[in-house]
């Protein structure tokens, strides 16, 4: 049976990763509004409805060294231009496992559909919930193949107090016994360390092409 982006994605959530052959899997979309590239260790996967054999002449076009292909400008240039999609960076991909009993901390579930955080999440997941501290804001939703994603938010002046990697802990307790994705700019290094130190593990990098 052919694999599809989500077995890829619970495989790698459980450490058993794509064969570190050089290669490329791809596979299709598994929703419209989702399309782009992971690199894993020494194996790329592209989540695309565009021709399988297009996508393969693009990575011999892109005129690199195999490994890094389909990560190279060239290539996701060629892609966004074929697919008339938008790009804002390639982000770190972590995740971490589910755990046990109730968050290390006192969390208000918003029932507000119109809360600003509400809105924005949407824009890239389904099934989006809101929760709040004093200080912080929790977001948990359905991203890309359906995978359990976190985004958190912390005041300003309560930053350097942990409060962050507090949030990110949370998010593990209240995913229900899933694991929780994250995506992090790779030079958001406070991010980056707070997510680490959560208990999050890289996983690899992604490109994702969004729907204009």
């Amino acid at each position: 049976m052919a694999q599809t982006l989500r077995d890829i994605l619970d495989a790698a959530a459980r450490g058993v990763f794509p064969p570190a052959d050089g290669g490329t899997t791809v596979v299709p979309q598994h929703g419209r509004r989702d399309a782009g590239v992971i690199a894993f260790t020494a194996h790329s996967v592209v989540f695309t409805d565009e021709d399988p054999r297009w996508i393969r002449q693009a990575l011999r076009a892109a005129d690199c060294d195999p490994l890094a292909a389909a990560m190279n400008p060239r290539f996701l240039t060629a892609l966004l231009d074929r697919t008339g999609r938008a790009s804002d960076t390639i982000d770190l991909l972590v995740v971490g496992s589910p755990l046990p009993g109730a968050p290390p901390l006192p969390l208000t579930e918003l029932a507000d559909p119109n809360h600003p955080r509400v809105v924005s999440s949407r824009r890239r997941r389904d099934d989006v919930r809101v929760w709040t501290v004093e200080g912080g804001v929790l977001v948990l939703g359905r991203g890309v193949a359906g995978r359990l994603e976190v985004a958190v938010e912390v005041a300003e002046d309560l930053r350097h107090r942990g409060l962050g990697r507090r949030l990110m802990t949370a998010a593990r307790h209240l995913g229900g016994g899933e694991p929780v994705w994250a995506q992090i700019s790779p030079g958001n290094a406070r991010s980056l360390r707070a997510f680490q130190a959560a208990g999050y593990l890289p996983v690899g990098s992604e490109a994702l092409l969004s729907v204009r």
